[in-house]
């Protein structure tokens, strides 16, 4: 569109173009494609015989673990067992004064 030399209409610009004029025919729509039909992937070339590297060092067998004494395990447990309930308790009985520290603080 080229810039207009007179004084433009406000509303020139916005207004519908002319429908008999020839520049707003459709184009002629394209011939239909032929459907290609799906020759499935590429062919890949087969790798050479030696593609791997050599193996040089075998790692040695695993060795035997120790057996385990299930006593001593047991009573290892137990005895963590007691410490954490230990500290909870305390943890428990100084939240406990805490709070009613704070609610006897309160109240008087």
């Amino acid at each position: 569109m080229s810039s207009p030399t007179s004084v433009p209409d406000d509303d020139a610009y916005w207004q519908r173009p002319d429908p008999a004029a020839e520049s707003l025919g459709r184009p002629e729509p394209a011939p239909p494609a032929r459907p290609v039909e799906y020759q499935g992937p590429p062919r890949a070339d087969p790798p050479p015989a030696d593609w791997r590297p050599p193996t040089i060092a075998h790692p040695p067998s695993p060795r035997q673990m120790p057996p385990q004494n299930f006593e001593a395990i047991d009573d290892a447990e137990g005895s963590a067992r007691t410490v954490t309930y230990g500290i909870g308790l305390v943890a428990g009985a100084v939240s406990l004064i805490i709070v009613c520290l704070l609610c006897a603080r309160i109240v008087f």
